[in-house]
């Protein structure tokens, strides 16, 4: 079984045809045209070029929809509908060559998540979500892990910002995560890869501050109808607000919660 809804089609084929153009630069990588968004912050060519055809697709198929991308920022039309959308989620890893970065789009309507997509396309798994209807890596049913305790658990985070006037907070986050598990906390470089892993049962928890919202939209419905949680350090759903997030199979967001809401 997989999800088969016309806003699922509508956002499997724009994917597709924007993951042509990266396939197709991240086997050219040293060829690329790269500029300095922000310290840290790379945008390229590939990324321009993703993000324009995602937008001139969703638009073509559903033109009254609203749209929050990373790069052109908003187009607002129907307040209803709006799509938010990452053309390449793990920027740096595609810079570098690294075969870890995914193509991340959600559909809100009236403010809430209801469709989910993210699309690795290196190694062509497309992870997707639409409410009441479950999460599906490719045309697979996901599940959460059932791990039950913290020190059992696999856990995900990713590093600040050279710039971030939170780098030292979130060293000393790490630090006591890394200390309340047995093995090494994981920071991959993609967080919506790091979302979709707890949605599939391949890590047990993810965590992080100051996260835009495209880095994380897709991921939440990806999660929840997967049986997880995601919320806040404080454990409350106000994630977008707070800039903090926790993502976990349901099991030990408690743990994690107890830990990281004290550097909230």
């Amino acid at each position: 079984m997989r999800l088969n809804s016309a806003n699922i089609n509508v956002m499997i084929k724009a994917c597709t045809k924007a993951s042509k153009v990266l396939i197709r630069d991240f086997g050219e990588i040293e060829k690329l045209q790269v500029s300095l968004k922000g310290p840290g912050d790379f945008v390229t060519a590939s990324d321009k070029r993703a993000e324009k055809i995602l937008i001139e697709e969703l638009l073509k198929a559903r033109p009254n929809y609203s749209i929050l991308s990373e790069e052109i920022g908003k187009i607002e039309n129907d307040k209803e509908f709006r799509w938010i959308i990452d053309p390449i989620d793990g920027t740096l890893n595609f810079l570098h060559g690294i075969p870890h970065f995914a193509i991340s789009i959600a559909l809100e309507k009236q403010g809430e998540i209801i469709l989910g997509l993210v699309f690795d396309p290196i190694k062509n798994e497309l992870f997707s979500a639409e409410k009441g209807n479950g999460s599906y890596l490719n045309n697979q049913r996901m599940r959460v892990s059932g791990r039950t305790k913290l020190k059992e658990a696999i856990v995900f985070t990713g590093g600040p910002r050279f710039t971030s006037k939170d780098r030292n907070k979130m060293f000393k986050e790490y630090e006591t995560i890394s200390n309340a598990v047995m093995a090494p906390v994981r920071k991959l470089g993609s967080a919506a890869l790091d979302m979709s892993y707890v949605a599939a049962g391949r890590c047990d928890a993810f965590w992080h501050r100051n996260l835009n919202y495209w880095d994380f939209a897709a991921g939440i419905i990806l999660i929840n109808e997967a049986g997880g949680f995601v919320s806040d350090y404080q454990g409350s759903k106000n994630y977008v607000k707070n800039k903090t997030l926790i993502a976990t199979n349901a099991k030990i967001n408690k743990e994690m919660i107890k830990i990281l809401k004290e550097f909230d």
